[in-house]
């Protein structure tokens, strides 16, 4: 255990530095970072997303990859469940029959039983979630990094 801790801190520091020793401006790391913690969090986008999202806005790539690779996979099955709720809550449908139904599907998986079950019963409903949180984290980790420069500075 001592050593998986001992790793982790090793990750941070390493994210740590190669955040805040880019030669670029605070906001555009943010922002980098920012976007990339919104394309890891959304299922299949990930690091290439980040990168892609980082040159269309002209923000720091190597943040935008660091933020992609801290939040990518992982992240995105732990908020499985409340992407369910919050898209269904949007779209004003039962959150557990959106669940029942993508557990359906994931049970027996076929082609023909994704297009029967319909993109607005399954589909829709997920993604406004996966979209709605992966904003809300992208916008938090841009402010977070913001204010960590600031903190820097006046030190």
């Amino acid at each position: 255990m001592l050593r998986n801790h001992k790793g982790i801190k090793r990750l941070i520091n390493l994210v740590y530095t190669k955040l805040f020793k880019i030669d670029d401006t605070p906001q555009k790391i943010a922002a980098g970072f920012g976007l990339g913690v919104f394309a890891g969090l959304l299922p299949g986008a990930g690091p290439v997303a980040s990168l892609f999202l980082a040159f269309i806005f002209r923000v720091n790539r190597i943040a935008a990859l660091a933020g992609s690779l801290l939040t990518n996979t992982w992240a995105s099955l732990v908020f499985f469940l409340l992407s369910i709720r919050i898209g269904s809550i949007i779209m004003n449908l039962k959150w557990q029959d959106v669940h029942l139904a993508w557990l359906n599907l994931l049970k027996d998986f076929k082609l023909a039983n994704f297009f029967k079950l319909g993109v607005l019963k399954i589909i829709l409903p997920v993604a406004t979630g996966y979209f709605i949180i992966a904003l809300l984290f992208g916008v938090l980790a841009y402010m977070a990094v913001i204010i960590i420069f600031k903190a820097r500075k006046k030190a």
